[in-house]
């Protein structure tokens, strides 16, 4: 999911455009904050959510989208964590002279640093869905585990897991009960914590928000 990519300039007493490069798991929140917020000058374009299955691919594709635009924007931001890539993505971004934020996953944007370290202390055996992963169960867990064709791997798979958090970004009783359905398919126990938009947010806020019209700006968001 993309929007399309424009090169308008900006005009007086406008701000300059800004290129979010994105995991396609957080295009409708970054939409939806984009159009809360009113950023017009915010573009994006989205990778393939799909391959958080294939992590160190990831890295390669990030650097191909900020080589392709780096000469149509003065500002870019990456929507990525680190997300398994096991530093290559950091050193990417080390090599094509940008940065990115901290952090390790969606999960931790947004149920927030502090919030999740404590998720995960109290039970290191919880599996997380967000809306796009309880929208997008079957697609993302289920069939590339092939856990459809061959039940008996669930136990393989989830076996030492204990719970199921599900950290929702929306009001969505579908989502709600999308995500218990993913519990009960798992075997596990089900928790909701309504999250927001959490880190994301305030992330996206303070780079968007924050004087980037005036000023060559390369922090990337992770």
């Amino acid at each position: 999911m993309t929007d399309d990519i424009t090169e308008s300039a900006a005009q007086p007493g406008t701000r300059s455009p800004v290129l979010v490069i994105a995991c396609g798991a957080l295009a409708r929140e970054i939409n939806q904050l984009k159009k809360s917020y009113g950023w017009d000058h915010l573009h994006l374009q989205c990778i393939d959510a799909r391959l958080h299955m294939r992590p160190e691919l990831i890295p390669e594709r990030v650097r191909e989208q900020i080589r392709k635009y780096r000469n149509k924007y003065d500002h870019m931001y990456v929507a990525y964590a680190e997300c398994g890539t096991k530093g290559v993505l950091d050193r990417v971004l080390d090599e094509e002279g940008v940065e990115r934020l901290p952090g390790a996953h969606c999960y931790q944007f947004f149920a927030g640093t502090d919030h999740f370290a404590a998720l995960s202390d109290a039970e290191p055996g919880t599996f997380y869905l967000t809306d796009f992963l309880a929208r997008h169960f079957k697609r993302m867990v289920i069939e590339p585990l092939k856990i459809d064709e061959h039940p008996e791997l669930r136990d393989a798979y989830f076996g030492n897991y204990r719970r199921l958090v599900f950290l929702s970004q929306t009001k969505d009783e579908k989502l709600l009960q999308a995500a218990k359905n993913a519990a009960e398919r798992l075997n596990l126990e089900f928790e909701h914590i309504p999250c927001g938009y959490g880190e994301l947010e305030t992330s996206l806020r303070a780079k968007l928000e924050d004087g980037n019209s005036g000023q060559e700006n390369t922090d990337l968001l992770a």
